[in-house]
């Protein structure tokens, strides 16, 4: 029999199974079929099946040790196949402890005797308990980065924030670096509003009518992770000014099937999840719904406007009882399926909806003319704003060879949404309903795609990548306004301005082509254009007015250059060009007047905006700190922005109008430090000064302002131990620049308590809000040259709540999913009054990206209820953080292969056999230094005393007290491994990985 001798430790494991004690993983074998050296002339046989206790399904890569009962020390060992199945040939004749283990799961040991009589034993089938002590031995303590830097992004891991719990997508991109998020839900990165909202790297019909209704339609427990890409490629959509915001939510990859719950009730609001997933051979399902409901939301807002006509001072005062209901939620349905290694499909079903109705009860308004008071009014006022939103993928990946691909992405998205508001108007005794006045705004944002990618390597540093795109999009918005005396019938006004139906339709042709380029000396550029023809028609249906909009072109090119420093720095130099269309939002006639001094009209004729976008930035990693620093300027022209102006009939009314010119200038800085394996700080801030010009000579309609605008954000994690954790966040938001005058700046802070149990199956959660300054006051101001507007707004937030999640059913391992591919639609500038959002999308501005093991690969390092094996790049294992942080992958923008045959370029994933089995190494080198990981069958090992040497390296892996040797030289593109286990010497070879 062919012994492979891949064994990274084992005797401590041995030694733990002979005193019969619960291992928890402690046989830990890196790659085996037998250890130890046979006895001549023996004849003997041990054979068995490993298979889960609780599922009686086979547990695949089991520890097996045949143990000496007096000396407790191994004589042999093997390790089972993918089916669970072992057996140990050539056993001498004499009495052994036969140790089975396997991470996750408790150590059984069996006592046999071998003799002439019985030298064949079938143990048949041997079940094996789960256990909560997985990987108690490795004694490798930390945290996962909570936000971790990375060469082309930003990724904050959202899950690892118990602080989230119960809370939405807006209160989660609060703590992301370069976002900011008001109290509305509107998020700008960078200072602009003008970004695109991607849910897993495609788009949805909610961010194109409101960002900030999309947010909230989002529950913070269903999102993984949060990507910020600040320099899209020009494989990406035009649209968006600042970058793209990628919403990465929880999903399940393994075997079998599993269902989690997960609900908190506090003050505020009430949350309930339910997710379930069920995976078996090439295909899978999941299907899941979150849902929030929010009540107890009380507040009051006062404002005082100020108008100057024919040297007269009027002057309207307001203050208004607040309150608000809401209930949000979205709900997925997910198939996908591989047909063989080469032809992919994957399709989903997602529905999101938002119900918010907000009051003001009662709200008063007093006008003042030269200080005299000349009237008085009170009312009720309800807004309602309901949105449904459907979203259906399918989508088609043929590989020809690794990272040549061939893609076919479809999508069908819809958003339903009611903009309704009454006003309930007292007399003027106050006793009773004198008149009312209601307007009903149904509304729909439809959209059908298709798109072609094609991405295919020229040699091993260059990559060509073209495609092209359709955009369909239908957008119609239904207004009707009435009016009623008393408690009356409503009658219907017949002017065209109040009641009509508003259609617009638009087509977006594209193509693109992108060309990366990767040098020997860790340079690379990705260069590209993109070339987009817009046509839109609209009308009114019941009028004649007219609506002319052109139809018009655009080229955009995008070059983003990056260097790889010896130690393992960055620094990055982009450009690229942008267009913003306006959406429904901007373009929305319906005239909104709940409050009856101001009112809001959209502008159907506005044109898109266009933006230059420059960017240096540079990380750097030094010990147990990352620091990233990062520098832009930004240029718009067309600028859509937010006007206010008196009409006629005295009102302040507020439409939207391309500004001549939007100009900000800016950086941020960000750190993150592990004090210790149990504590990690971190935080930044966001700087830049923006200038906004309207280009307007009338000095009646001349608006202009510049400032600075700065957001804070700090958190810290510390494990207390015993599965106890704490958390702590602070934001600050400072006062943001308005062509004509500014928002106020407000605070938020909390703190989280949390207890895992059962193996982490479970968990509860104790967490405070804002807990000392229960209540938050934002001022905001507005002047032009005939009014002055100044506003208050309090909200009362303070919020106490408990948060409690479990989860049943167990997953098996499965083979690394290929990664899923879907329709990005990155335009539409959207979001709220002072700007949505909209952009262009991009999911890296580099290379297509592996699954992590070549097409038809068997499973490496799997386990049940292990993840698939991708192992992080930075030395750390899962859910931890390593000690010393280094950069984990290459330039996004580079080709792994491209990389120099010298020792620096070690650093990536590496993939062969040592032996007959299947070895991943993660390294990262720098320097003379060599750090990473091993992703063996039982799991991640860190790699310790990594040297490079010339052209050579090597490494120890250490376990229990227990080290092997490894030793190799790097030759192209594969590296030359040899390892000295117990003795005996195993050779391989390993290959580097996209």
């Amino acid at each position: 029999m062919n012994r492979i001798l891949t064994l990274i430790v084992l005797a401590g494991c041995f030694q733990a199974a002979a005193a019969q004690t619960p291992a928890g993983g402690g046989g830990l074998l890196a790659s085996t079929q037998s250890i130890g050296a046979a006895v001549p002339n023996a004849s003997g046989r041990i054979a068995g099946t490993v298979v889960d206790a609780a599922t009686q399904q086979p547990v695949p890569y089991a520890t097996i040790a045949l143990v000496n009962p007096t000396t407790s020390k191994p004589i042999d060992g093997t390790m089972a196949d993918e089916k669970g199945k072992f057996s140990l040939e050539k056993v001498a004749e004499g009495t052994y402890r036969v140790a089975v283990s396997f991470i996750g799961y408790e150590t059984k040991t069996i006592d046999i005797a071998v003799t002439d009589k019985q030298s064949s034993i079938d143990l048949g089938k041997i079940t094996i308990n789960g256990t909560a002590q997985a990987l108690q031995e490795v004694k490798i303590e930390g945290q996962r980065a909570m936000i971790e830097e990375k060469v082309d992004r930003t990724v904050y891991n959202a899950e690892n924030d118990e602080s989230n719990k119960g809370g939405d997508a807006a209160d989660v991109l609060r703590k992301v670096p370069m976002l900011s998020v008001d109290l509305d839900g509107n998020v700008s990165m960078r200072g602009s509003q003008n970004i695109k909202v991607l849910i897993n790297n495609r788009p949805s019909t909610i961010t194109a009518g409101s960002v900030s209704d999309a947010l909230k339609q989002i529950p913070a427990d269903m999102i993984k992770s949060v990507e910020v890409i600040t320099s899209p490629s020009a494989k990406y959509d035009a649209e968006g000014s600042a970058g793209i915001i990628n919403i990465v939510t929880k999903k399940n990859t393994l075997q079998g099937g599993t269902l989690s719950i997960d609900t908190g009730i506090g003050l505020r609001g009430t949350n309930l999840g339910l997710n379930g997933s069920y995976r078996v051979g090439k295909m899978g399902f999941s299907l899941g719904g979150f849902g929030r409901a929010g009540y107890n939301t009380p507040g009051s807002f006062e404002n005082v406007q100020t108008t100057n006509t024919d040297g007269e001072q009027n002057v309207v005062r307001q203050s208004a009882d607040t309150h608000n209901n809401m209930m949000f939620g979205r709900y997925t349905f997910g198939w996908d399926y591989d047909i063989n290694e080469k032809n992919y499909m994957n399709a989903s079903v997602q529905y999101g909806m938002r119900n918010f109705q907000n009051y003001q009860d009662p709200l008063l308004t007093q006008r003042f003319q030269n200080n005299a008071l000349i009237s008085s009014t009170l009312r009720d006022v309800q807004s309602k704003d309901n949105s449904g939103t459907v979203d259906v993928n399918l989508n088609y990946t043929h590989t020809f060879k690794p990272q040549q691909e061939f893609s076919i992405l479809t999508q069908y998205s819809r958003n339903n949404r009611t903009n309704n508001f009454l006003n309930e108007i007292f007399n003027t005794e106050e006793t009773s309903i004198d008149s009312r006045l209601k307007n009903i705004n149904e509304s729909f944002n439809q959209e059908s795609t298709i798109q072609l990618d094609y991405a295919n390597p020229i040699g091993k540093n260059q990559m060509v990548e073209v495609g092209a795109k359709q955009i369909m999009r239908q957008v119609t918005s239904d207004y009707e306004t009435f009016t009623a005396d008393g408690s009356g019938p409503f009658v219907k006004e017949a002017n065209t301005n109040l009641s009509n139906v508003f259609n617009y339709n638009q087509n977006i042709s594209a193509g693109y082509l992108s060309y990366t380029l990767t040098t020997a000396n860790n340079y690379s550029m990705k260069a590209g254009a993109r070339y987009e023809y817009t046509t839109i028609n609209a009308d009114f249906e019941n009028s004649d007015n007219a609506v002319s909009i052109p139809s018009y072109g655009v080229l955009v090119p995008s070059i983003n250059l990056s260097k790889r420093l010896k130690d393992g720095n960055t620094v990055k130099l982009a450009y690229n060009r942008r267009i913003q269309r306006p959406s429904l939002e901007y373009l929305n006639p319906n005239v909104q007047n709940p409050n009856p001094v101001q009112r809001t009209v959209g502008n159907p004729e506005l044109d898109p905006e266009y933006t230059n976008n420059y960017e240096l930035s540079y990380s750097t990693y030094f010990k147990t700190t990352s620091l990233n620093f990062s520098t832009f300027v930004r240029t718009t022209n067309n600028s859509i922005q937010a006007v206010r102006e008196q009409a006629e009939d005295g009102v302040l009314e507020t439409s939207y109008f391309n500004i001549g010119q939007e100009q900000a200038y800016g950086g941020s800085v960000f750190g993150s430090i592990n004090l210790s394996n149990k504590l990690t700080l971190n935080g930044g801030t966001d700087v830049y000064y923006a200038v906004l010009n309207n280009n307007v000579d009338d000095p009646t309609q001349s608006a202009s302002n510049s400032g600075f605008v700065y957001n804070i954000r700090a958190m810290g994690n510390y494990n207390l131990g015993k599965g106890w954790g704490i958390q702590g966040f602070g934001f600050y938001r400072g006062r943001q620049v308005q062509l004509q005058g500014y928002r106020g700046g407000f605070g938020i802070y909390s703190l989280n308590l949390k207890k895992d149990f059962n193996e982490k199956r479970g968990s509860i959660g104790f967490g405070a809000e804002n807990f000392l300054t229960p209540t938050i006051k934002m001022r905001s101001e507005l002047n032009a040259a005939n009014f002055s507007q100044a506003s208050t707004n309090i909200m009362h937030n303070l919020n106490f709540k408990i948060n409690f999640s479990y989860r049943i059913g167990k997953l098996t391992s499965d083979a690394p999913r290929r990664r899923t591919k879907s329709v990005n639609n990155d335009d539409l500038k959207g979001g709220s009054e002072s700007g949505a959002t909209g952009a262009a999308a991009n999911t890296g501005a580099g290379m297509p990206q592996s699954s992590g093991a070549m097409p038809g690969a068997a499973p490496q390092g799997a386990r049940p209820g292990a993840a698939p094996n991708r192992a992080p790049a930075t030395g750390t294992t899962p859910g931890q953080q390593p000690t010393v942080q280094k950069p984990a992958d290459v330039p996004a923008t580079t080709t792994d292969a491209a990389q120099p045959a010298t020792t620096n370029s070690l650093t990536g994933r590496w993939q062969g056999k040592m032996g007959e089995r299947e070895l991943t190494l993660d390294l990262v080198a720098d320097s003379t230094t060599l750090t990473g990981t091993v992703q063996t069958p039982m799991g991640q090992l860190p790699v310790t005393n990594g040297v490079i040497a010339g052209n050579t390296f090597s490494f120890n892996l250490v376990f229990n007290g227990n080290t092997v040797p490894y030793k190799g030289s790097i030759a192209g593109d594969q590296l030359l491994l040899t390892a000295d286990f117990m003795g005996r010497q195993v050779e391989g070879t390993l290959v580097r990985m996209p």
